[in-house]
């Protein structure tokens, strides 16, 4: 049962990671829509979004399990989330206009 989370957790960051290829998503840390800090985050992360909020962008966050952990819709341009019910270990967020659309993907740690 031991070896079976990691391989879970490969399989689930590899298909998260997978639906993003199609579309172009950015490299370069200048171009990216949103910056996170600290990584890894202890008590809370805090999400600044780097380009114009006009659109309503939704955030998601899901844990290692593909289980959707934290959303908010119509995120300001500085979103704090309190990681105390978080257990430890490596969280992915997607950033979304309203249509659902993918803006922007990212994994970040939580260590305790």
């Amino acid at each position: 049962m031991k070896r079976l989370l990691p391989i879970l957790s490969i399989i689930l960051l590899t298909a998260i990671h997978s639906q993003g290829q199609s579309r172009t998503l950015p490299q370069d840390a200048a171009d990216r829509a949103v910056k996170f800090y600290p990584n890894p985050a202890t008590s809370v992360i805090t999400f600044d979004l780097q380009k114009g909020n006009e659109k309503g962008y939704d955030i998601q966050v899901y844990n290692f399990l593909g289980k959707v952990v934290y959303e908010q819709k119509n995120v300001p341009s500085r979103t704090t989330i309190n990681l105390s019910d978080y257990n430890r270990g490596v969280y992915i967020y997607q950033l979304r206009e309203r249509d659902g659309k993918i803006i922007e993907s990212g994994k970040f740690q939580v260590s305790k």
